[in-house]
């Protein structure tokens, strides 16, 4: 199991969700610019909402940016560091979306990813561990920071996308976090069996054997995956819950 499987490692779920009051009909129609600006390749349209006075103008004028390739990598950063938690969960998503390909991206992530780790919005940090997750290739820098997410953070959310960071990092330093994801709730017990993967020994072994015999079926279903065993197919199936 020396490979690094990087399984369920989409970008978190509603991280588009809009938690503010709906916006004033001259604040969603300067949305709307800014993302058709993103289809019809209006870098000036795009680069002059970057400014706006409105979070969700500025979060759809990054992503405009960048869909047409026009995204600059101090105007990356500035999303990264903007003082409204939805662009610089946009931000993070481009950051995540390069991955290595990009070695000046890589090097905006091995600076502002650490911070972003401990920012103060969950949501934000939750995008952090995936994008954290996009670069392997900093697990030494990086690894640290999210194992503290995957055991101290209050919301299960970000430690769940922690321990699925750890294993696409595969760092040895994650090894205890993602063991300790066992004996979390069923989401994040999911996520650790996958993130296992990446690490090699009798511990590791020994916990996938145990996660044979783990109440929550898909737990069961992936350490038997790894393992490469068949489980019992007349085994009673619990619905998938966060148990």
């Amino acid at each position: 199991m020396s490979e690094s499987l990087r399984s369920g490692q989409d970008p978190p779920a509603n991280r588009h969700r809009y938690r503010g009051d709906a916006p004033h009909s001259d604040v969603a129609e300067r949305r709307r610019q800014a993302i058709l600006a993103g289809y019809n390749g209006d870098e000036a349209i795009a680069r002059r909402l970057l400014f706006d006075t409105e979070a969700v103008v500025r979060a759809a004028a990054v992503g405009a940016l960048d869909r047409i390739g026009r995204l600059t990598d101090a105007e990356l950063a500035e999303a990264l560091g903007d003082i409204d938690a939805s662009v610089r969960r946009r931000g993070l998503e481009i950051l995540g979306a390069y991955g290595a390909t990009d070695s000046c991206r890589v090097d905006l992530a091995a600076y502002v990813l650490p911070g972003l780790l401990e920012d103060a919005d969950s949501s934000v940090v939750e995008v952090a561990c995936w994008a954290s997750g996009e670069h392997p290739g900093l697990a030494k820098v990086l690894v640290q920071g999210v194992t503290r997410v995957a055991l101290n953070h209050d919301d299960p959310l970000c430690r769940e996308s922690a321990v699925a960071a750890l294993g696409a990092l595969g760092h040895e330093k994650g090894r205890a976090a993602v063991l300790a994801g066992l004996t979390e709730r069923a989401t994040i017990r999911r996520r650790a069996v996958l993130a296992l993967a990446a690490f090699e020994g009798p511990e590791v072994e020994a916990a996938l054997t145990a996660a044979l015999s783990d109440r929550d079926w898909q737990v069961r279903q992936a350490a038997e995956d790894l393992l490469g065993v068949d489980g019992n197919p007349n085994e009673d199936q619990e619905p998938l819950a966060n148990i």
